[in-house]
């Protein structure tokens, strides 16, 4: 029986354990209870998106498997998510299906990737989205459930089963719930719904096939160049240093250092990909060097990305705390690009 056909035909509401219960004996949840996907909560959900619910809205290239809006909106009640949380999950769903994001290898690969969800813009604030203190770890529903629902689908809708389909070495703990909103009040730039052009009133999503985070700490740093040299070297940390994307979410306090001086955001992006770099010697004497990203780099040395532009940079965390994260790509190339889509607003229609 498949998780529409339990919500859709059976009252699961009755006995809420029992129906839990059946989720894990199906494999259907994370290794944590699941909310039973009861009629009423799913058509609540269905109701925040005006296509059919037949509509498929992403594809994985590897088992054909659709998701359509039904899949989406019972794995969204499964992960405890509110119906006004659905849209972003549509759009980051539709973003992931892009080519470039590479669906499969990003969720079978031994690398171990997790989809990291960036929300910007109005929705932020609409739906109580944590952006400040703690804005990777737990304690708000939005960020959690949103995540989560994300994991779920690639689970139960995709077939993507750790020690199966899905061959992570060691996995991270964001392949349970990685999804994080910007922190516009102390971001010095232009927000990232506003960069990618959608305009103020229009909030997007970034999806971002994301390996194992890393905490940058300084706290006693005062220039741009103090703050951004950590950053770039744990971005060319040995372990860490491929060809691929990356992306940077500055503390509010780092933040205001390398804008106070009057960098942009491009600023930072070309210095930190000129920083975050190791001699073909070093890349050698590790077994690293790629010949063919050091080519198409076209540099002396390897460099974290192609260029200045595969580096996201954005904030978030709370006022006080001298911790940014840098946060790099499973892909030892540009085998996943990042994506983004507007929420709420349905481009193919």
């Amino acid at each position: 029986m498949s998780i529409e056909n339990l919500a859709t035909t059976h009252d699961v509401e009755g006995d809420a354990l029992a129906a839990i219960e059946y989720c894990y004996e199906q494999g259907w949840t994370d290794g944590l209870p699941v909310v039973p996907p009861e009629v009423g909560r799913i058509e609540a959900m269905l109701a925040m998106e005006g296509r059919p619910p037949e509509t498929v809205i992403a594809t994985h290239p590897a088992t054909g498997n659709e998701c359509t809006i039904m899949s989406a909106a019972v794995n969204a009640v499964m992960a405890g998510c509110l119906p006004e949380y659905f849209p972003v999950i549509v759009a980051a769903l539709e973003a992931a299906n892009e080519p470039g994001y590479n669906y499969h290898a990003s969720t079978a690969s031994t690398g171990g990737s997790a989809q990291l969800l960036v929300v910007s813009g109005p929705a932020v604030v609409d739906l109580g989205m944590n952006s400040a203190g703690n804005v990777f770890g737990p304690g708000n529903r939005a960020n959690a459930t949103i995540g989560r629902a994300m994991r779920l689908i690639v689970l139960n809708v995709f077939e993507m089963i750790p020690g199966i389909s899905d061959q992570s070495t060691q996995g991270h703990p964001g392949k349970y719930s990685f999804c994080i909103a910007e922190r516009a009040d102390r971001c010095p730039w232009a927000p990232l719904h506003v960069e990618q052009g959608y305009g103020e009133d229009i909030s997007s999503v970034t999806v971002f096939a994301g390996a194992g985070f890393g905490n940058v700490e300084n706290h006693g740093g005062n220039t741009p160049e103090s703050i951004l040299d950590c950053v770039a070297d744990s971005m060319a940390n040995l372990g860490a240093i491929t060809g691929g994307q990356s992306v940077v979410i500055l503390s509010p306090e780092h933040a205001e250092i390398v804008a106070g001086t009057g960098w942009s955001r491009a600023d930072a992006q070309s210095y930190l990909f000129e920083q975050a770099k190791r001699s073909v010697a070093d890349m050698k004497s590790v077994a690293k060097f790629v010949p063919e990203v050091y080519e198409k780099q076209g540099r002396e040395d390897m460099h974290r990305g192609m260029g200045a532009e595969d580096i996201l940079i954005t904030v978030a965390g709370a006022d006080a705390g001298g911790h940014s994260a840098f946060i790099p790509s499973w892909s030892r190339s540009r085998g996943s690009l990042m994506q983004h889509k507007p929420i709420g607003v349905c481009i193919d229609c």
